[in-house]
């Protein structure tokens, strides 16, 4: 079988996380979220795939190239006009021509595929969605199913007043070829808001796999569900995915040519290649660095996730904070929960970012300043 993965999403409601890169490369533990699934696709035997791309499709090919590091074959299809989540694999369907399973480059899961492929073939199905119990179904597709699994009902992110069910839909099917057949060719076309509610119309046999725990998903939609899903792979949630480079001790993962003391850091943490940590200062616990991060004496960094390059100044303290590539906090700066920085900020020294500020790239923080509201803009 061959896999579709949907990466062509901008991830607005991220930035400025995606100022300058695609949301599926937003990296989950230092490692690109569409190569966590990318593996999981290897790992359950998926080695041919079609990642079909929109917003800066470069970035993407240039990391995965013909997908040999990864054991898999990896195609693109650039999309030059938007063609809709439907219309998109309508536009690759020369590629396909069997059964295919579609998954999204930007979501976090371990779903058993191998497990979902299985009831397809018993149901008969000629597309299944992979379900999730959510608390929240405003932003998903909610879906009632029969007592053998049949789609009932379904409908788009319904408002507070339409909510009829909490099974959501994860944005991963199981595709047999002729379905394809009825997605119209060069126009935009939505599996959820049009060919769902078509096969359903007609009685066509749509089925729902409910994952059950300990089975994992987040759709990586904000910085919240973001932070959600990296804190689950450090708590080892996510089956099959663990962070890189070498576990020293439980839930210390340390790169190459790291400079740390031992007691300076509380896991779960990760630490990419050539980290440096000043004697006197703190690292975790649920911290992420990326390579060539810098932590200067007496600095705090804790449950916060900091970019490639970065530079944190002696006594500063970052709590639940997203620091961008190459920016340069401050001695004594103090950096919220929920903060977010683009890439080359710089934050003065003894300035306090308040909870959830958003600081776009190109900005800079003025010593000793407080800043309450978002700078810069909505990053684009």
């Amino acid at each position: 079988m061959k896999a579709v993965i949907m990466a062509g999403g901008q991830g607005t409601r991220l930035r400025p996380l995606t100022s300058a890169q695609p949301k599926p490369m937003i990296p989950v533990v230092n490692v690109p979220c569409m190569e966590h699934i990318v593996n999981l696709l290897k790992r359950y035997g998926f080695e041919n795939i079609v990642a079909t791309l929109e917003y800066m499709p470069e970035v993407i090919r240039e990391h995965f190239g013909d997908g040999s590091r990864w054991g898999v074959e990896m195609e693109y299809s650039v999309e030059e006009e938007p063609l809709g989540t439907a219309g998109s694999v309508k536009y690759v369907e020369g590629k396909l021509g069997e059964r295919f399973v579609v998954v999204s480059g930007d979501a976090m899961t371990d779903v058993d595929l191998g497990a979902v492929v299985g009831f397809h073939e018993e149901r008969g199905s000629e597309v299944t969605l992979v379900l999730k119990k959510v608390d929240d179904p405003s932003e998903f597709g909610i879906v009632i199913l029969g007592d053998d699994g049949r789609v009932q009902r379904f409908l788009e992110k319904p408002d507070e007043d339409e909510v009829f069910s909490y099974t959501a839909n994860t944005g991963i099917y199981v595709v047999e070829p002729g379905v394809l057949d009825e997605i119209p060719s060069g126009q935009e076309y939505d599996w959820s808001k049009e060919l769902f509610p078509k096969l359903l119309d007609e009685g066509r046999p749509v089925y729902g796999y409910v994952m059950e725990d300990p089975s994992y998903w987040e759709d990586i939609g904000n910085i919240e569900q973001y932070m959600d899903a990296q804190r689950a792979v450090l708590d080892g949630v996510v089956r099959g995915v663990k962070p890189p480079g070498e576990e020293k001790h439980k839930g210390i993962f340390v790169g190459d040519g790291v400079e740390a003391d031992e007691g300076s850091l509380e896991g779960p943490v990760v630490l990419g290649d050539g980290v440096r940590i000043a004697q006197g200062a703190t690292v975790g616990p649920y911290a992420i660095l990326s390579p060539g991060v810098s932590v200067a004496a007496g600095a705090t960094v804790a449950r916060s996730t900091v970019a490639e390059g970065a530079f944190i100044g002696e006594g500063a303290v970052l709590d639940g904070a997203l620091v961008g590539g190459s920016c340069e906090i401050g001695a004594g700066a103090r950096l919220g929960r929920g903060c977010a920085l683009g890439d080359g900020i710089v934050v003065g020294e003894g300035a306090i970012l308040a909870e959830g500020v958003s600081i776009y790239s190109g900005e800079k923080v003025a010593d000793g300043a407080e800043v309450s509201e978002d700078v810069g803009g909505d990053g684009s």
